[in-house]
Parts: C-alpha cells; structure tokens; sequence
C-alpha cells in the first residue's frame, strides 16, 4: 500500500511538469507523445479508409485545407516564439473533409484533421471554419488527449499507468486510448471535459487571431450551433460535452481583448 501510494506521489509529481500553453494551468501528461502520436496517425488513417472523403478539388476541401494551413502556420509561430518550440516535433499536419451529415469536426493528436460536411452550414463560410479549426487545433496543442489518457491510466491503477513506459502498447494502454478516442464507433472522438473545451475556446481564439481571422465571430458561430441543437436538424456530436450555449458565448466575449493582443503577432 506504501509503495502504491509512493508510485502515486511520483507520478503526480511529474505530471505537474507539464503546462498548458496560454492559459498556463498544470495538468496531468505522463503519456509518451511520441507513442500517442503513432497510434494516433494509425487511427486517422483508419479513419481515412472507411469515411467518404470529398475529393481534394472540391471548393470545399479546398476551404478546409486552406484555413487549416493558415491556423496551423500561426500556430507553429505561436510555438516556436514562446518556448514550446519542441513540440513542433509533435504535428504532422493533414485536412480532410468527409461527406456525412453529422454536425463535427476533430484533431487527433499530431496535428490530423476531420471535419464533416454537416457542419459547413453552420460555419456559414471560412471564419467560422476558422472558428472551429481554431477550436479543434487547441485541443491537440494543449495535449487535452494526453490528459484525459493519463487520467484513464490513473483511474485503472497503477499496475496500467506503470506499463505506460513499456515498449510497445499494452493491453490496458491500448484499451484506454480505445475508450478515449471511441475506437470503434462512428466517429473516433475524444470526450473532453467541460474545462478542456473552455481552454480549448480560448487558445482557438488567439489562433485564429495570429492566422488574421476576426476572434469576435466566434460567438456567432455559437450562436448558430446552439440554434441549430434546439431545432434538431443534424446529430450533432460536437456539442456533447460543451458547456452551455450561454456561458460558452459569454466566456468568448469576455475574453475577446485578450485574444486580439495576438493579432499580428
């Protein structure tokens, strides 16, 4: 029990090492990037294999790709101008855009994107494709998906956490990236919690911001997410774990001076 508790103390110790750029908050990250970057790639390109990709030469794809690049530009500035910049090593960025008709979009660890067509409409053109890029993107920089794996290793004891430096995926290693990234469902999604979409709102803010994108339309676009939940039209996944449409528009207004210190930077 000693030595259980010992362990414990060791890994939190280490894992408040790690820091959340912009926000600066503390968080759990004693999962190898390395490793969770390959398995995320193996994952993006399974999911490659069975979604119905839109051609590269369709409109937009060509969006998608192009607000991609512009964001993951800025971002790779962010990086490399306030000390992360060995985290560039990290992202190997790709954009794709499938044809379903579910309200969602995503980025794996490493820097790979998803977006489906169900949410163009509610982008309603490339700033809130900007919006939500910006969004998804955060999640990957702020390593949210090395969070929550740490904390689903953490949670199955520590007999599973202790193999996280083994070569190799273990069966526990690899049954909570499973559970973290839903492999084997529809849509390879990551749950984030409430406070790592807020986080995630405020990086993708200054993001967008560096890649010469207007943060203050941010809001509308939630505004038209939150409008299309109510009516029900599209199934829509992106919005699960959010916070509520009220308190997420409120934060993006209140934190909207912030990110504009970014722009041009």
């Amino acid at each position: 029990m000693k030595k259980g508790l010992l362990a414990l103390f060791v890994i939190s110790l280490f894992a408040q090492c790690a820091k959340v750029p912009i926000t600066g908050r503390r968080q759990m990250k004693f999962v190898n990037s390395k490793r969770l970057q390959t398995m995320s790639f193996t994952q993006y390109s399974d999911v490659k294999t069975t979604a119905k990709l839109v051609p590269n030469t369709d409109p937009r794809t060509l969006l998608v790709k192009n607000v991609g690049e512009k964001i993951s530009v800025a971002v790779n500035r962010y990086l490399t101008n306030n000390g992360y910049k060995d985290r560039l090593k990290e992202f190997e960025w790709e954009f794709n855009l499938a044809d379903e008709n579910t309200v969602n979009a995503w980025c794996m660890p490493g820097g790979k994107v998803m977006f489906y067509t169900g949410i163009l409409p509610i982008c309603a053109g490339e700033e809130g494709i900007a919006v939500v890029m910006g969004h998804e993107i955060a999640h990957a920089i702020a390593r949210h998906g090395n969070e929550r794996m740490s904390q689903g290793l953490l949670a199955r004891g520590l007999g599973a956490a202790g193999q996280i430096g083994t070569s190799g995926a273990s069966p526990a290693f690899q049954a909570v990236f499973n559970q973290s990234f839903g492999i084997g469902s529809q849509i390879g999604l990551l749950k984030f919690s409430r406070n790592n979409e807020s986080e995630a709102d405020k990086l993708g803010l200054v993001f967008m911001t560096m890649a010469g994108y207007n943060p203050a339309t941010a809001a509308d676009f939630w505004k038209r997410m939150a409008i299309n939940k109510g009516d029900g039209q599209v199934p829509s996944e992106f919005m699960s774990t959010h916070p509520s449409d009220d308190r997420r528009i409120s934060d993006i207004l209140k934190y909207l001076p912030e990110a504009r210190k970014w722009a041009d930077k």
